[in-house]
């Protein structure tokens, strides 16, 4: 099947799911969210005037219509407004998501990077003191709150208390030199805290793959090492490597940038997402959880084509 075809296959299969979530995180989060009506009016105001601020905000609308309307804005990518600064939402997504990326994207790729290579170590020392050392680090990262490393780095690198070599807070690309200073320690602290994690899972994939009779009859007729770990292991772990790494980045750029960037006051979508959590701005809160939603379904279709790519006898019909 041709991919084009197999992919819009797989856009109108993810419709359902597109549906559901977006009809949860509305009822939740808009239709039941903040209420600016009395933000917007002053003290003891009439029922007509209440009236009337509901309807320019367009709270008296059937749900049915503004579930909708939200559905339209979703696909056309245009939300509106802003309801506490003016600006346009889809403005405010282009300039807040490529921060976030360049603030997350090192982080992402040295946590699995390393991930693998600790995991690869571990395998193949397996049951020994270097298996037994690296899972134990990974527990102690494991059991550590994100927040509290945030802290904890911050403290360390960022401060007199500490090394004092990074600033505590704000962003900066104005140069090389600039975009490292800003997002070293940002990057060391999604690294400590994903390094558990992924080792864990890279090792008991590997693991698993190590005991299968194809690789143990390769080992038997004296298959070198490096050759049996790429050609027969790693190549067959590529799926659920794949797998863990697709579906892990849309909750990466959400739930990792909101507290990275609220944290280190890095103006990305994270922030954004906060400030609009906190202010009850709706037509933010909308596109961020539209839109993550919507980068859940694209990370199926991904996922699939790209086991397609690693293992041909995977089929994609």
């Amino acid at each position: 099947m041709d991919i084009l075809q197999y992919a819009l296959r797989r856009l109108l299969a993810g419709l359902p799911l597109l549906l559901g979530v977006t009809l949860f995180s509305f009822t939740l989060m808009v239709y039941f969210g903040p209420d600016k009506t009395f933000e917007l009016l002053g003290k003891n105001p009439t029922a007509q005037e209440i009236a009337e601020v509901r309807h320019q905000l367009g709270y008296d609308r059937p749900f049915v219509l503004r579930y909708g309307e939200y559905l339209r804005e979703l696909a056309t990518v245009d939300f509106g407004n802003s309801d506490s600064t003016g600006e346009r939402v889809s403005s405010l997504l282009a300039r807040t998501i490529p921060v976030s990326l360049a603030l997350e994207l090192p982080g992402f790729v040295l946590g699995n990077l390393l991930g693998i290579a600790l995991a690869l170590l571990a395998a193949y020392h397996r049951g020994r003191w270097p298996d037994k050392l690296i899972m134990g680090l990974s527990v102690i990262g494991m059991s550590i709150s994100f927040l509290v490393v945030i802290f904890v780095f911050q403290i360390w690198f960022c401060t007199s208390h500490g090394l004092d070599l990074f600033p505590v807070r704000g962003w900066g690309t104005a140069s090389l030199a600039d975009y490292l200073r800003h997002v070293t320690v940002p990057t060391l602290a999604m690294v400590f805290v994903a390094l558990g994690y992924n080792t864990r899972f890279y090792r008991a994939v590997i693991v698993e793959e190590m005991g299968r009779d194809h690789v143990r009859t390769a080992r038997a007729f004296g298959a070198a090492p490096a050759r049996l770990f790429w050609r027969d292991i790693l190549k067959n772990c590529a799926i659920p490597v794949i797998t863990r790494i697709v579906f892990t980045i849309p909750a990466i750029v959400i739930g990792g940038a909101l507290l990275l960037e609220t944290s280190f006051g890095i103006p990305g979508v994270g922030k954004a997402a906060y400030e609009a959590i906190i202010s009850g701005d709706q037509p933010v809160l909308k596109a961020v959880v539209g839109l993550t939603t919507a980068l859940f379904v694209i990370a199926l279709l991904v996922a699939d084509i790209l086991y397609r790519a690693v293992d041909p006898r995977v089929s994609l019909e």
